[in-house]
């Protein structure tokens, strides 16, 4: 396969991170972009030592800074975001500026040096709460947090650049996304790698609301492996990545228990503001357009994603 140079922003974050990895796996040149405000740089310290690997530290909000890394670049996988609904309804003009500015920049500095696809992270979050399940990509969206509609914007700006300017970008709506590298310590941590953690420890997990909200879980090597695809096919629009299968907080709560042979004591608290009830994802359009299938299922992710975590509380 030739050798194609990519631009990962976002890089040293959870997902952008385990993206690296895949794609000088898959033999790629790798150019990573963060400007380490929530990704951390120990996320690719392992990846220092490649020859097809370099680093920029900088914003996507610096035009030029991000012209420059891309110019040497063939594709763009975007992932620079904040990446919280509970940050969003604190700070919207940040969100918005970061999320919806930060991927009109990503767009142009791509249209400038020639790039033909980005493939953008998106987010289930833009279906709100809809009762209807599974969500389909043609349902109306009805985003309920600031996080949400600076995603779909995202999105609006991929299509207008596809109308546009021939391009073909790739937006994906993630579900739930967990897996190694995930902060639990983060203010606005994501609720396995907080779950996991507290288990680990032998303390309480904090549930908002009664529990009983499903999520659809993926892991994120099956994310990796829908980049990877997308970037690598003639497909353009809007897709749904998750698992195709849902689990309410407390299976969850209970399932983490059950992996690490423990019991698990849980507290609930009142439901947050923005956080949408029920999750499902219908995976058929990327399936089809770039055959993308998930290889983990919950539990299998999970023992993984705890394994990590053990290796990693071992090392710390």
């Amino acid at each position: 396969m030739k050798i194609i140079r990519v631009l990962v922003t976002g890089a040293a974050g959870f997902i952008g991170s385990n993206i690296c990895d895949g794609l000088l796996e898959r033999g790629y040149e790798v150019i990573a972009l963060d400007s380490l405000p929530i990704g951390r740089s120990k996320n690719l310290e392992h990846l220092t030592t490649s020859k097809r690997f370099s680093f920029v530290e900088g914003s996507i909000l610096e035009s030029e800074l991000l012209a420059d890394a891309a110019k040497d670049a063939e594709v763009v996988i975007h992932h620079a975001a904040i990446a919280s609904v509970q940050r969003s309804m604190e700070d919207p003009r940040t969100t918005n500026l970061v999320n919806a500015n930060g991927t009109l920049e990503v767009l142009l500095a791509a249209k400038k040096m020639g790039i033909s696809k980005v493939v953008f992270a998106s987010s289930s979050a833009v279906y709100g709460d809809t009762p209807e399940q599974p969500k389909i990509e043609e349902m109306a969206p009805r985003p309920k947090s600031v996080y949400a509609v600076s995603k779909l914007t995202g999105e609006a700006y991929c299509q207008a650049f596809n109308e546009l300017f021939d391009m073909r970008n790739v937006s994906l709506r993630y579900f739930n996304v967990y897996g190694p590298r995930q902060d639990p310590k983060s203010e606005y941590a994501a609720v396995i790698p907080r779950f996991i953690e507290r288990a680990l420890k032998g303390e309480e997990m904090t549930i908002f609301g009664d529990g009983r909200q499903s999520r659809d879980f993926i892991y994120v090597e099956d994310v990796v492996q829908a980049n990877l695809k997308a970037l690598e096919s003639n497909c353009q629009g809007i897709f749904n990545i998750g698992s195709g299968r849902r689990t309410t907080v407390n299976e969850l709560a209970h399932l983490i228990g059950k992996l690490l042979r423990r019991e698990v004591r849980t507290v609930h608290l009142e439901a947050r503001e923005g956080d949408v009830k029920d999750s499902l994802s219908d995976i058929g359009k990327a399936s089809r357009a770039f055959g993308f299938a998930p290889k983990y299922d919950i539990e299998d992710g999970l023992r993984a994603t705890i394994d990590w975590y053990a290796r990693k509380g071992q090392k710390d």
